[in-house]
């Protein structure tokens, strides 16, 4: 079984090597910078990768494409929900709160929170959703509940020892200056009227 520290590391190598290079096309096709991952627990190998297709569909958001791509791998090539980690660029949205709850994962993973996504990346609609459709002010769902545990990496990262914690830092800064980039790519290409909620 991996350590947090290797679990941690893992995750941010995923998603800088296999969801950013796919959140990279979605951003210059007009998609929102949020991406997903699926890894199996037992050996961190990666499942699936996807990032936001709301040009496509609005639903599509990046973890709600990850779980189609799942679903759509052969019964025999898909592994349970349950023997797996949820990696999502962004803390999950309510609709993708909602999708990795019904689809049966016990956890999700997230780099940046939603006053990230907020404040760094001007998209306010996570923290209003929450707060005007669920009453929920300053996002302030269950973390751990009957479904699903929720880990903000960055907590975890400042949680472990120095030795460990700092390389781990370094690695996330780097991630945060890719997604200031996709986020200003983003900004400057969003497609007028075509995405409900830009």
């Amino acid at each position: 079984m991996p350590t947090d520290s290797e679990r941690i590391a893992r995750l941010l190598e995923v998603l800088e090597h296999d969801v950013v290079p796919l959140t990279v096309e979605g951003v210059d096709a007009g998609n929102k910078i949020f991406g997903a991952a699926v890894l199996r627990k037992s050996d961190l190998s990666l499942v699936i990768a996807a990032t936001n297709q709301e040009t496509d569909c609005p639903l599509w958001h990046g973890e709600v494409e990850a779980v189609r791509r799942l679903w759509r791998l052969p019964a025999a090539e898909r592994p349970a929900p349950g023997d797996c980690l949820f990696l999502a660029s962004h803390e999950p949205c309510s609709l993708c709160l909602s999708a990795i709850t019904w689809s049966g994962f016990d956890n999700f993973h997230y780099l940046f929170g939603y006053e990230d996504s907020r404040d760094r990346f001007a998209i306010p609609h996570d923290l209003r959703i929450l707060a005007q459709v669920f009453d929920l002010p300053e996002g302030r769902y269950r973390r751990r509940n009957a479904y699903w545990q929720a880990h903000d990496l960055r907590a975890e990262i400042a949680a472990l020892p120095g030795d460990r914690a700092d390389p781990l830092r370094e690695k996330v800064r780097r991630i945060e200056a890719i997604y200031a980039d996709l986020s200003a790519r983003y900004q400057a290409v969003k497609p007028a009227g075509q995405i409900p909620l830009p």
